[in-house]
């Protein structure tokens, strides 16, 4: 089995490029300025590679999670509305009523916005889908990629578009002269104070959920990795129709609040289960040739071409799908544990209410179980009882992934399975990747955030070699990549090269956090320097707000470097069989 060993230059990197902890999530309200904490730079020209997609793709030191408002969503979500998207209207929130007569009455008194109503709604209905959900989604996906009024201009090449933003691409120009006959930032900054409210209110329900399925699964509070789930809030949408979306690294929902401002919590937690299991499973990848057999059993199944043809995708699913079936509500309370001083003396009685209940409770999880392997995610039943086992264990998720995996008899499964009626129609599944593959220094971040180092330079050198172009964002790569490969030194020279040319907000801010970080650990520690750093991130305009707080925090104390316990691998046997044998109980003889 792996041992456990303390290495401090390893513990030095990871809490240096550790951005702010997600335990408590950030309500932001974006604007039509550039600066606004949910909108990225607009691109400063067509030719600039290295411009990151605000949603699309990760960046420099982004957001880990964030709740938010966004004004092209909603400048999007407005147009459907007056084109006939009337979806769950009498469960939405009142604001959607609202905007909708306040539009509805703008467009009579102009007979410039008729008309501009009018080719807005042809439009929309040329590129009308029969699937009402993917219909909706490719403009969810459109307004992802847009900068802020008045421009609306796309914030990425099309070429690093998803292909059902593509489809209604040539809407943009049609919908930025609508807004303006209307005036729609005018109605945006009426009803600012009402998407605030609602914001604020979902704001605790969201934390709570976090950290309660952080509880479940056992795993710490993440830092900032790379990753960020960013929750858009718009009432314009029906509140029964939630958007998912996984962009390469970014983890992006759009939901909308009922009549009574509350929003789909279980399809923001099925997103954030996506966000804390997935770098669980893709560590493991490459050792799950082992469960390809387990894809012929469903190839008759209900479900997307992916489940069939991926495996680390139907497992990851079935994972969540588990995990949702252990912690379902069952439909009627638990009993209270007793308190006080007749705690002990009603022990007994509690804990026959308790089983009593249990016993009810597994009835109904059960139900669910059978009803999720009947439409195709066959591993459920098998990662339901391991999560059994697993909350009667200290370890959490992350110790237990191995076991899961490599545990598995999957000629077993595999026979289990083929023996599964599949129901006609499955559950489908509302989050959604883009089917892109990053390229360049998109595609070096990933690989990074992968921990395949070696690629990552590859592609950053690569970049760096071409000696007809600056590259900051392929320098800041780099620098990342020195300081994770214990080279200090030269990862403080290749930042202070990104402030000479780059231009995003995010990796300048992020670039003079690290120095500062840098500067707080060096022996002796230069804590004059390293205050000018953090002072010069938070003077960046347009600066993310999570690398606002990394540099305030900064400002009131040095950063230090705390002593962290790691887990060393062994090496993967690709065949499973050592990895399967190791958790076989001892021979009792």
């Amino acid at each position: 089995m792996a041992s456990l060993r303390v290495f401090p230059m390893r513990s030095l990197v990871v809490f240096l490029l550790a951005g702010v902890m997600t335990c408590s999530l950030s309500a932001q309200t974006s604007s039509s300025a550039p600066s606004s904490s949910s909108t990225a730079p607009a691109r400063e020209s067509a030719s600039s590679s290295t411009e990151r997609v605000r949603r699309g793709q990760p960046e420099a030191g982004g957001a880990s999670i964030t709740l938010e408002t966004n004004e092209a969503v909603f400048d999007i979500a407005t147009a459907l509305n007056v084109c006939g998207y009337d979806a769950d209207l009498p469960n939405s929130n009142p604001v959607r009523a609202k905007i909708r007569a306040e539009v509805g009455q703008l467009v009579s008194g102009s007979p410039q916005a008729r008309v501009s109503q009018d080719a807005l709604c042809q439009y929309i209905q040329q590129h009308d889908l029969s699937d009402k959900a993917r219909d909706l989604a490719q403009y969810v996906s459109l307004a992802l990629y847009l900068g802020p009024p008045p421009q609306l201009a796309p914030i990425a090449e099309e070429t690093e578009m998803p292909p059902d933003a593509l489809q209604v691409i040539n809407m943009v120009p049609l919908l930025r002269t609508f807004a303006d006959a209307v005036s729609l930032h005018s109605v945006w900054l009426n009803h600012r104070p009402e998407y605030e409210a609602i914001t604020s209110r979902v704001h605790e329900p969201v934390t709570q959920m976090i950290l309660e399925a952080n509880a479940y699964l056992k795993v710490p509070v993440s830092s900032y990795d790379g990753r960020r789930m960013l929750i858009f809030v718009e009432p314009m949408f029906g509140p029964n129709a939630p958007n998912a979306r996984i962009y390469s690294t970014d983890y992006v929902l759009v939901t909308s609040p009922n009549a009574a401002g509350a929003i789909r919590m279980d399809q923001i937690r099925h997103l954030y289960l996506h966000y804390e299991i997935e770098p669980l499973v893709y560590a493991r990848a490459s050792s799950m040739a082992r469960l390809t057999p387990l894809l012929k059993a469903v190839q008759s199944a209900p479900l997307d071409f992916v489940y069939k043809s991926d495996v680390v995708a139907l497992v990851t699913e079935c994972l969540i799908k588990a995990i949702e079936a252990r912690t379902m509500e069952v439909g009627f309370p638990a009993p209270p544990k007793p308190t006080g001083t007749r705690a002990r003396m009603d022990l007994a009685r509690y804990n026959e209410e308790f089983s009593a209940y249990e016993r009810q409770a597994e009835v109904v999880r059960r139900k669910q179980v059978d009803l999720d392997m009947r439409q195709g995610w066959v591993l459920v039943d098998y990662f339901y009882g391991k999560f059994q086992m697993m909350e009667r264990s200290p370890e959490g998720l992350g110790e237990s992934m191995g076991e899961m995996v490599y545990g598995m008899d999957v000629g077993r499964e595999r026979h289990r399975d083929e023996q599964i009626q599949f129901l006609p129609e499955g559950s489908g599944e509302f989050v959604r990747r883009a089917p892109r593959m990053p390229t360049g220094i998109l595609l070096a971040e990933k690989k990074m955030l992968e921990g395949d180092l070696n690629g990552a330079e590859a592609i950053a050198d690569k970049a760096l070699a071409d000696p007809k172009q600056d590259h900051p964002e392929a320098l800041y790569v780099k620098s990342r990549i020195e300081l994770m490969q214990g080279d200090p030194e030269s990862s403080m020279a290749g930042f202070e090269q990104v402030l000479k040319t780059a231009k995003s907000p995010q990796t300048l801010a992020w670039a003079h956090i690290y120095l500062g970080r840098l500067y707080d650990t060096k022996a002796p520690a230069e804590r004059g320097r390293a205050l000018t750093e953090y002072k010069a991130a938070k003077a960046v305009a347009g600066v993310n707000p999570d690398a606002l707080e990394a540099a305030e925090k900064g400002l009131k104390s040095p950063f230090t470097v705390p002593t962290t316990v790691h887990q060393i691998e062994e090496p993967i046997d690709p065949s499973g069989k050592a990895e399967k044998d190791a958790y076989r109980p001892d021979d009792p003889k």
